[in-house]
């Protein structure tokens, strides 16, 4: 068994638990200022949509050569969007999206990037 990978996932813990547990320790929290509250709300979102942009947009090829990648998985995005903001439900948007791309692949419109 490999232990390369422990160091990396100790650091991860270290950076990212204490944005995770912040709401749990700080009982003050709620006493924010509106702006300061609102903007600790959107900051996991926005992590997780730069991470979801990067695995649309980009594709590394077998031999390790990143490329910008045009497919449905952007429209899949779009329409996640789309559902979202009109429905106000995250959800029914992934749901919309994940089922655009379902479709797509089983009728041979889109290929599984590698």
């Amino acid at each position: 068994m490999s232990t390369d990978l422990i160091p990396l996932a100790f650091l991860m813990f270290l950076v990212t638990y204490p944005s995770r547990a912040l709401g749990l320790l700080t009982p003050w929290l709620d006493r924010l200022p509106r702006v300061g509250f609102d903007y600790l709300q959107l900051v996991g979102p926005a992590i997780l949509a730069a991470l979801a942009a990067v695995s649309v947009m980009v594709v590394v090829s077998d031999d390790g050569v990143p490329a910008f990648h045009i497919g449905i998985e952007w429209v899949a995005v779009l329409a996640c969007l789309g559902v979202t903001a009109w429905r106000r439900n995250l959800l029914m948007g992934l749901i919309v999206a994940v089922a655009i791309v379902v479709v797509a692949r089983n009728l041979g419109f889109a290929e599984i990037p590698s």
